[in-house]
């Protein structure tokens, strides 16, 4: 079903597919938790392709193919590639194609994922494309509901924060819509989702409402997904300063929250969750 297949994003995906891939997950986090040894991969290299800084997501792709097997070979940062010479995205991957049997890659260009898949004859997976997609996010994010929730149907979800910039709002709003969830988007005026998406969102049947008021959509919603606002994505940090810490999760805004709301955030934070809620449960 999904072999040999591209990630590019999240609107390629089917409620079976997204069922065989978090079962399949389950497997895996079952068999290392148990300590068995998985091999799936072995005698495969993995390309790890980062033109913008990451923690999570790299690590998590490479001890990911170590686990299964596979060897990584690794583009740490555009300042180390041939990137920094002048070299065009697709003779960059055209050249690891060459190399590795699955490429994964960063990039901070919108649309470089579709580049970078059309110039590789392997499977090509987006970790990000600028403000685009981050469907492995959203991948993590949906299969963490239904391990908190038990179900991805039927749930209220509110996203807040920087949602015209945040590929992991665009990413997993879809995912969202796929379970005929009810979404708030809650955000400063000047960081609301992109109305080709939320438009787009709409023509596959999602029931949105755009907000300023965090409390409200808070006291009815299952879930609440917290985005950082990405000062790497103003070119007028003036801008930026405007909008800085307008939403903060703190432990009185969850205390006038649905009871049970589960709180969710990709990661990195830097202001939008204060931590006297990191042990709330």
């Amino acid at each position: 079903m999904l072999k040999g297949k591209d990630i590019l994003n999240t609107a390629q995906f089917s409620p079976q597919e997204l069922n065989l891939i978090m079962n399949t997950a389950a497997n895996f986090e079952k068999q290392v938790k148990d300590g068995n040894i998985i091999r799936n991969m072995e005698g495969k290299i993995v390309a790890t392709l980062f033109f913008e800084p990451s923690t999570r997501t790299r690590l998590s792709f490479e001890t990911a193919a170590n686990r299964l097997g596979a060897r990584v070979i690794s583009v740490a940062s555009a300042a180390s590639s041939s990137a920094a010479k002048g070299e065009s995205l697709a003779d960059t991957i055209r050249t690891v194609d060459g190399y590795a049997d699955v490429i994964v890659m960063r990039h901070p260009m919108n649309g470089s994922a579709q580049i970078a898949a059309d110039s590789a004859k392997h499977p090509f997976i987006n970790a990000g494309d600028g403000s685009g997609q981050h469907p492995t996010q959203a991948l993590l994010d949906i299969y963490t509901i239904r391990k908190e929730k038990g179900a991805l149907e039927g749930k209220t979800v509110t996203f807040v924060g920087d949602l015209k910039y945040g590929r992991t709002v665009h990413s997993l709003s879809y995912f969202m819509t796929l379970y005929g969830n009810k979404m708030f988007f809650v955000s400063p005026k000047s960081l609301r989702m992109p109305s080709e998406i939320t438009a787009d969102l709409r023509s596959r049947g999602a029931e949105i409402e755009e907000t300023e008021d965090l409390k409200k959509a808070l006291s009815v919603s299952d879930i609440v997904y917290v985005t950082r606002i990405q000062k790497e994505r103003f070119e007028d940090l003036a801008e930026y300063e405007k909008v800085k810490g307008s939403y903060i999760i703190n432990s009185s805004i969850i205390n006038q929250s649905k009871k049970g709301i589960t709180i969710l955030h990709p990661l990195p934070r830097v202001d939008e969750i204060s931590t006297d809620v990191d042990d709330y449960e």
